[in-house]
């Protein structure tokens, strides 16, 4: 069996899955980005596995992360997603799903895209750092702050420094697999 990193479920194929196909590989497509920043938003306070198992059921209840759809619901759209329960009930976490939609069509048409946005953090490469043990990495780093309050002053929500760094991480911007993992 492949070594993957201490963190992945193994009990759960869509974690390993998401470890092997997903996690840590470069992404620039800003719909799959965009879909990436909700879903780190989802996680606050909850397990990675939970949003995971319900990440199907966000993609249906937000027309499949379309940015510009996304933007455009409603309050009552949103309000109707309270009762939805495949999906995290919860209404400040739903609400930032528009305003981060919002937010991230000011980024592209400042930017061109959000993927040129984001990228110029890391001046295009992906930091590769040295994890011995995934417990022991950091929760947060500079450039998750430095990015973390510049989302924050954008007016996108629940994109605190350790949310950012997860999404950072996730997007492939930073690369912590553990040394000894067999997708690094």
């Amino acid at each position: 069996m492949p070594k993957r990193c201490g963190w992945v479920k193994m009990n759960n194929p869509l974690y390993v899955a998401y470890h092997d196909e997903e996690w840590g590989q470069p992404l620039h497509d800003d719909q799959a980005l965009f879909e990436l920043l909700c879903m780190e938003a989802y996680q606050a306070g909850l397990s990675w596995e939970t949003v995971l198992n319900k990440r199907q059921a966000f993609r249906q209840a937000f027309h499949g992360y379309q940015i510009q759809a996304v933007a455009e619901m409603t309050d009552e759209e949103l309000e109707v997603l309270m009762n939805n329960p495949a999906i995290i009930r919860n209404r400040a976490k739903i609400f930032a799903t528009r305003a981060n939609a919002q937010a991230f069509l000011q980024v592209q048409e400042e930017f061109g895209s959000f993927d040129a946005y984001l990228w110029s953090f890391v001046d295009g490469k992906t930091i590769v750092n040295d994890v011995s043990d995934y417990s022991k990495a950091p929760a947060k780093t500079t450039l998750s702050e430095k990015l973390s309050k510049d989302l924050k002053k954008r007016g996108f929500k629940f994109t605190g420094p350790v949310a950012v760094l997860s999404f950072l991480q996730a997007a492939g911007l930073v690369d912590d697999h553990e040394n000894d993992c067999e997708w690094k």
